[in-house]
Protein backbone atom coordinates (compact mmCIF):
# COMPACT_ATOMS: atom_id res chain seq x y z
CA UNK A 1 0.00 0.00 0.00
CA UNK A 2 1.30 3.03 -0.73
CA UNK A 3 -0.17 6.03 0.70
CA UNK A 4 0.02 10.61 0.88
CA UNK A 5 0.00 11.72 3.86
CA UNK A 6 -0.73 15.66 4.23
CA UNK A 7 -0.17 17.58 7.64
CA UNK A 8 1.97 14.92 9.10
CA UNK A 9 3.65 17.47 11.74
CA UNK A 10 0.38 17.84 13.12
CA UNK A 11 -1.33 15.73 16.19
CA UNK A 12 -3.37 14.01 14.10
CA UNK A 13 -0.35 13.31 11.10
CA UNK A 14 1.93 13.01 13.26
CA UNK A 15 -0.04 9.62 15.38
CA UNK A 16 -1.06 8.48 11.74
CA UNK A 17 2.53 8.78 10.31
CA UNK A 18 3.35 6.84 13.31
CA UNK A 19 1.08 4.05 12.73
CA UNK A 20 1.72 4.30 8.51
CA UNK A 21 5.66 3.04 8.99
CA UNK A 22 4.77 0.55 11.46
CA UNK A 23 2.34 -1.11 9.29
CA UNK A 24 3.82 -3.92 7.54
CA UNK A 25 1.64 -3.97 4.73
CA UNK A 26 2.81 0.22 3.80
CA UNK A 27 5.55 -0.10 1.61
CA UNK A 28 5.87 3.68 0.90
CA UNK A 29 4.63 6.72 3.26
CA UNK A 30 4.87 10.43 0.96
CA UNK A 31 4.63 13.28 3.51
CA UNK A 32 3.31 16.72 1.70
CA UNK A 33 3.75 19.61 3.80
CA UNK A 34 5.42 22.60 4.15
CA UNK A 35 7.48 21.80 6.48
CA UNK A 36 9.70 18.41 7.45
CA UNK A 37 8.81 15.92 9.77
CA UNK A 38 12.09 15.24 11.17
CA UNK A 39 11.15 11.79 11.17
CA UNK A 40 13.69 9.39 9.20
CA UNK A 41 12.53 5.50 7.92
CA UNK A 42 13.15 3.43 4.87
CA UNK A 43 9.44 3.50 3.92
CA UNK A 44 9.57 7.44 3.95
CA UNK A 45 9.72 10.00 1.48
CA UNK A 46 9.07 13.78 2.00
CA UNK A 47 7.49 16.53 -0.07
CA UNK A 48 7.74 20.22 1.36
CA UNK A 49 5.95 23.03 -0.79
CA UNK A 50 5.35 26.70 0.41
CA UNK A 51 1.98 26.76 -1.42
CA UNK A 52 -0.40 23.36 -0.75
CA UNK A 53 -3.47 25.05 -2.81
CA UNK A 54 -1.18 24.25 -6.02
CA UNK A 55 -0.13 20.94 -6.90
CA UNK A 56 0.74 21.65 -10.58
CA UNK A 57 4.27 21.51 -10.39
CA UNK A 58 4.62 18.30 -8.43
CA UNK A 59 1.76 16.06 -10.00
CA UNK A 60 4.26 13.49 -11.22
CA UNK A 61 5.60 12.48 -7.84
CA UNK A 62 1.40 12.33 -6.63
CA UNK A 63 0.07 9.84 -9.03
CA UNK A 64 -0.40 5.65 -8.20
CA UNK A 65 -0.84 5.84 -4.68
CA UNK A 66 -3.84 3.94 -2.71
CA UNK A 67 -4.88 6.03 0.08
CA UNK A 68 -4.48 9.83 1.11
CA UNK A 69 -4.92 10.91 4.46
CA UNK A 70 -5.76 15.03 4.39
CA UNK A 71 -5.09 15.61 8.07
CA UNK A 72 -4.22 19.52 7.80
CA UNK A 73 -6.34 21.91 10.40
CA UNK A 74 -6.56 24.68 11.88
CA UNK A 75 -8.64 26.24 14.91
CA UNK A 76 -11.09 28.80 13.89
CA UNK A 77 -10.33 30.95 16.94
CA UNK A 78 -9.27 34.88 15.66
CA UNK A 79 -9.97 34.24 12.16
CA UNK A 80 -12.40 35.55 9.58
CA UNK A 81 -15.01 33.01 7.88
CA UNK A 82 -13.50 34.28 4.41
CA UNK A 83 -9.98 32.89 6.16
CA UNK A 84 -10.87 29.84 7.54
CA UNK A 85 -12.73 28.69 4.88
CA UNK A 86 -9.31 29.55 3.01
CA UNK A 87 -7.10 26.82 5.20
CA UNK A 88 -10.23 24.45 5.36
CA UNK A 89 -12.61 24.19 2.64
CA UNK A 90 -10.30 25.49 -0.34
CA UNK A 91 -7.21 24.07 0.88
CA UNK A 92 -9.10 20.17 1.12
CA UNK A 93 -10.97 21.16 -2.18
CA UNK A 94 -7.75 21.47 -4.41
CA UNK A 95 -5.59 18.88 -2.91
CA UNK A 96 -8.85 16.53 -3.43
CA UNK A 97 -9.78 17.24 -6.91
CA UNK A 98 -5.74 16.94 -8.29
CA UNK A 99 -5.53 13.16 -6.64
CA UNK A 100 -9.17 12.12 -7.48
CA UNK A 101 -7.96 12.87 -11.36
CA UNK A 102 -4.14 11.29 -10.39
CA UNK A 103 -5.73 8.49 -8.66
CA UNK A 104 -9.35 7.62 -9.43
CA UNK A 105 -8.98 4.40 -7.32
CA UNK A 106 -7.44 5.77 -4.59
CA UNK A 107 -9.08 5.92 -0.57
CA UNK A 108 -9.46 9.43 0.39
CA UNK A 109 -9.75 9.86 4.10
CA UNK A 110 -10.45 13.72 5.44
CA UNK A 111 -10.01 14.35 8.92
CA UNK A 112 -13.16 17.21 10.14
CA UNK A 113 -14.27 17.44 13.73
CA UNK A 114 -17.14 16.70 16.35
CA UNK A 115 -19.94 19.20 15.71
CA UNK A 116 -19.15 19.56 11.51
CA UNK A 117 -22.35 20.51 9.83
CA UNK A 118 -23.71 18.53 6.88
CA UNK A 119 -26.16 21.37 6.34
CA UNK A 120 -23.46 23.10 5.48
CA UNK A 121 -26.23 26.54 6.95
CA UNK A 122 -26.10 26.18 10.76
CA UNK A 123 -25.17 29.20 12.49
CA UNK A 124 -21.43 28.24 13.63
CA UNK A 125 -18.86 29.36 11.15
CA UNK A 126 -16.45 26.30 11.79
CA UNK A 127 -19.09 23.37 11.74
CA UNK A 128 -20.21 25.08 8.91
CA UNK A 129 -17.56 25.12 6.80
CA UNK A 130 -16.40 22.27 7.62
CA UNK A 131 -19.39 20.71 6.85
CA UNK A 132 -19.68 21.95 3.28
CA UNK A 133 -15.78 20.96 2.75
CA UNK A 134 -17.21 16.90 3.83
CA UNK A 135 -20.50 17.49 1.31
CA UNK A 136 -18.33 18.30 -1.85
CA UNK A 137 -15.51 15.88 -1.03
CA UNK A 138 -17.71 12.82 -1.19
CA UNK A 139 -18.91 14.30 -4.65
CA UNK A 140 -15.72 13.73 -5.74
CA UNK A 141 -14.97 10.63 -8.02
CA UNK A 142 -12.88 8.50 -5.76
CA UNK A 143 -13.21 4.49 -5.16
CA UNK A 144 -13.50 5.64 -1.59
CA UNK A 145 -13.69 8.89 0.25
CA UNK A 146 -14.54 8.77 4.27
CA UNK A 147 -15.06 11.65 6.25
CA UNK A 148 -13.36 11.25 10.10
CA UNK A 149 -15.12 13.13 12.86
CA UNK A 150 -12.95 13.05 15.97
CA UNK A 151 -13.95 14.58 19.65
CA UNK A 152 -11.27 14.61 21.81
CA UNK A 153 -8.19 13.14 20.49
CA UNK A 154 -5.60 11.78 23.36
CA UNK A 155 -1.85 12.16 21.66
CA UNK A 156 0.18 9.16 22.57
CA UNK A 157 3.50 7.80 21.79
CA UNK A 158 4.97 11.51 22.60
CA UNK A 159 3.00 13.29 20.53
CA UNK A 160 2.29 17.10 20.88
CA UNK A 161 -0.14 19.21 19.64
CA UNK A 162 1.60 22.53 17.82
CA UNK A 163 -1.44 24.97 19.15
CA UNK A 164 -0.02 26.51 22.42
CA UNK A 165 -3.53 26.05 23.89
CA UNK A 166 -4.06 22.47 22.78
CA UNK A 167 -0.91 21.89 24.64
CA UNK A 168 -1.75 23.45 27.43
CA UNK A 169 -5.25 22.12 28.00
CA UNK A 170 -3.73 18.50 27.38
CA UNK A 171 -0.60 19.49 29.98
CA UNK A 172 -3.50 20.08 32.31
CA UNK A 173 -5.84 17.38 31.50
CA UNK A 174 -2.86 14.33 31.00
CA UNK A 175 -3.57 12.90 34.60
CA UNK A 176 -7.21 11.73 33.29
CA UNK A 177 -7.01 11.67 29.81
CA UNK A 178 -6.07 7.38 29.95
CA UNK A 179 -9.34 7.31 32.00
CA UNK A 180 -11.27 9.38 29.71
CA UNK A 181 -10.85 7.46 26.88
CA UNK A 182 -11.53 4.48 28.55
CA UNK A 183 -14.67 5.31 29.86
CA UNK A 184 -15.96 7.63 27.01
CA UNK A 185 -15.06 6.24 23.92
CA UNK A 186 -18.06 7.98 22.49
CA UNK A 187 -16.12 11.47 22.86
CA UNK A 188 -12.53 10.42 22.87
CA UNK A 189 -10.05 8.76 20.62
CA UNK A 190 -6.26 8.58 20.25
CA UNK A 191 -3.80 9.07 17.86
CA UNK A 192 -3.23 5.53 17.30
CA UNK A 193 -6.61 4.70 17.02
CA UNK A 194 -6.68 7.29 14.28
CA UNK A 195 -4.09 5.88 12.53
CA UNK A 196 -5.00 1.88 12.84
CA UNK A 197 -8.97 3.63 12.08
CA UNK A 198 -7.32 4.97 8.74
CA UNK A 199 -5.79 1.89 7.47
CA UNK A 200 -8.53 -0.09 8.41
CA UNK A 201 -10.56 1.39 6.22
CA UNK A 202 -8.35 1.80 3.66
CA UNK A 203 -8.29 -1.91 3.75
CA UNK A 204 -12.03 -3.28 4.35
CA UNK A 205 -13.73 0.13 3.82
CA UNK A 206 -16.84 1.13 6.23
CA UNK A 207 -20.13 0.97 6.92
CA UNK A 208 -21.00 4.43 6.27
CA UNK A 209 -18.96 7.35 4.88
CA UNK A 210 -19.16 9.77 7.80
CA UNK A 211 -17.26 8.28 11.08
CA UNK A 212 -18.09 10.20 14.11
CA UNK A 213 -15.73 9.46 17.24
CA UNK A 214 -17.40 6.08 18.18
CA UNK A 215 -16.95 4.65 14.81
CA UNK A 216 -13.52 5.26 14.76
CA UNK A 217 -12.75 3.20 18.10
CA UNK A 218 -14.78 0.18 16.74
CA UNK A 219 -12.98 0.30 13.27
CA UNK A 220 -9.73 0.58 14.67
Amino acid sequence: MRVILFGATGMVGQGVLRECLRDPDVTEVLTVGRSATGRQHPKLRELMLPDLLNLSAVEDRLSGFDAAFFCVGVTSVGLTEERYRQLTHDLTLAVARTLARLNPRMTFIYVSGAGADSSGKGRTMWARVRGQAENELLRLPFEGAYVFRPAAIVPLDGIRSRTKLYRAMYLVLAPILPALYRCFPKYVTTTRQMGRAMLRVVRHGAPKMVLENADINRVA
